[in-house]
């Protein structure tokens, strides 16, 4: 006699309209898929392509496409941070996601209604708004974070908010009392809106609210692993209500299966330097998706690079930017720049990655996959400013690090710390001057310094290993 069959798990994903946030939970996505579990993924219109061409081999994986609302302040078609003409409009969308709330009730209704309730949701930490959704139906949420278990616990410290913090300079150290480190912080690494956040200033209220939802959800997922954070789970941890726990499921680039027969033109450029023996030769710079360089500072680390005479990917964003005259012509032999969103793992994971001047250059127009990039076995260093996804990939593929936190507004200077002084994989570009004060400016030959010592000098080869 025929026993009946166990119903199938099911398991809806919701992730914030951001490269950065999306691709962690695609990757986890896939590994539920290759458990048995069905899972569906709720995303906008424009945003469904992409998505779906990162899962369509994975038959367990559906899409669930809900409406972008419209929003005067938005430009029309914006339903992605990277689409956001300034990150000033970053709040705006935000609370965009919000007018989404009714349209994910009804998926969620429908699920119910058709014999298949989702065990969980897994939303992202911006989307706070889906946990009194799934409270509606009696569902458990758990909030994914962009973050590393590291940095959440720093800005969820009660020291932050002690009154004699303000006025302390961004050098002085911090007594974190409840927490040991094996390096010193700074006021200078905790993010601004941290420290001195006015509670009328509306980003604040935003995070403030969106801090409320994060903590009293059913449980946390961290794309991130215990050995290299387990000493900060329980202190992170410490922060949730209901005993919820952290889920440290790290480092989610591993669950994917990269392309081994990716038919790209960088691919094909990072080749030559594997055919010619020039492993790790050649240094990725990318500065994630949400950074705004001023011309001048793009200027300065054009000719920093030119002046390190190292082969280099470098991964420009800029609209209004325009290479220095000569700069093309004096680096094309050398230096293959790309003009658009890549996916970097695949370029990490590539042999060629690592610092020697060839003569052999390329500029992409196109879309790219960065992970490809960092997946290549050409690439021995990547100058990042320090995401955490990014810092991800880069242990996934063994890949030292030159970090420059560039955003103040978000954990990138704590990566960096645990990057270069916890785990010793990579260096720093200088971010202060001897006063403390912000450098507006890294000029060309700190960039040449740093990108030379990376790729050639002692602490170089040091931090190449421990990566």
């Amino acid at each position: 006699m025929a026993t009946a069959q166990s119903p199938v798990h099911h398991v809806v994903i919701f992730p914030h309209m951001a490269q950065g946030h999306t691709i962690p939970l695609l990757d986890i996505s896939k590994a539920f898929s290759n458990r048995g579990l069905k899972v569906t993924i709720i995303t906008t219109p424009s945003n469904a392509p992409f998505i779906s061409s990162r899962t369509n081999k994975h038959p367990n994986i559906t899409l669930s496409i809900i409406p972008f609302p419209k929003v005067p302040d938005l430009p029309q078609g914006c339903e992605s941070t990277a689409d956001l003409p300034s990150m000033a409009l970053f709040t705006t969308f935000i609370e965009a996601t919000k007018k989404m709330k009714q349209p994910f009730e009804d998926v969620l209704r429908n699920m119910i209604d058709d014999g298949c309730p989702p065990i969980c949701v897994i939303s992202d930490f911006f989307l706070g708004w889906t946990l009194e959704s799934c409270h509606l139906f009696d569902i458990p949420r758990i909030v994914s974070h962009g973050m590393g278990v590291f940095p959440m616990v720093i800005c969820k410290s009660p020291s932050l908010q002690v009154p004699s913090f303000k006025d302390l300079s961004p050098l002085d150290p911090i007594d974190f009392s409840e927490l040991k480190f094996p390096f010193t912080l700074n006021k200078g690494d905790i993010p601004e809106v941290f420290i001195n956040g006015d509670p009328n200033d509306h980003y604040v209220r935003l995070v403030m609210e969106l801090e409320e939802a994060d903590v009293n959800s059913w449980g946390v997922i961290v794309n991130s692993f215990e050995e290299v954070e387990g000493e900060y789970v329980g202190a992170f941890e410490s922060n949730y209500c209901n005993d919820a726990k952290a889920y440290c499921v790290g480092p989610l680039p591993l669950y994917d299966q990269l392309d081994p027969e990716v038919d790209a033109s960088y691919i094909k450029w990072l080749d030559k330097y594997v055919e010619s023996n020039q492993l790790g030769s050649v240094i990725y710079v990318s500065y994630g998706t949400q950074t705004n360089l001023s011309n001048g500072q793009m200027d300065e680390i054009a000719f920093g690079l030119e002046m390190a005479g190292h082969p280099f990917i470098w991964v420009v964003r800029s609209k209004t930017w325009a290479p220095p005259d000569g700069w093309n012509e004096r680096v094309k032999e050398e230096g293959l720049v790309v003009y658009d969103w890549v996916e970097q793992r695949s370029i990490l994971a590539h042999p060629s990655i690592g610092g020697f001047l060839s003569h052999c250059g390329l500029v992409v127009y196109d879309w790219v996959e960065q992970r490809s990039i960092i997946a290549h076995p050409s690439i021995g260093g990547f100058f990042s400013h320090c995401g955490w996804k990014s810092v991800l990939e880069r242990s996934a593929n063994g890949v030292p690090l030159l970090t420059w936190p560039m955003l103040d507004i978000s954990e990138q200077a704590l990566n960096a710390k645990i990057v270069t002084m916890g785990l010793g994989a990579g260096l720093v570009v200088p971010q202060r001057d001897v006063g403390g004060e912000k450098i507006m400016t890294v000029v060309r030959g700190v960039i040449c310094e740093r990108v030379k010592e990376l790729m050639g000098g002692a602490k170089g080869r040091k931090v190449k290993g421990r990566a």
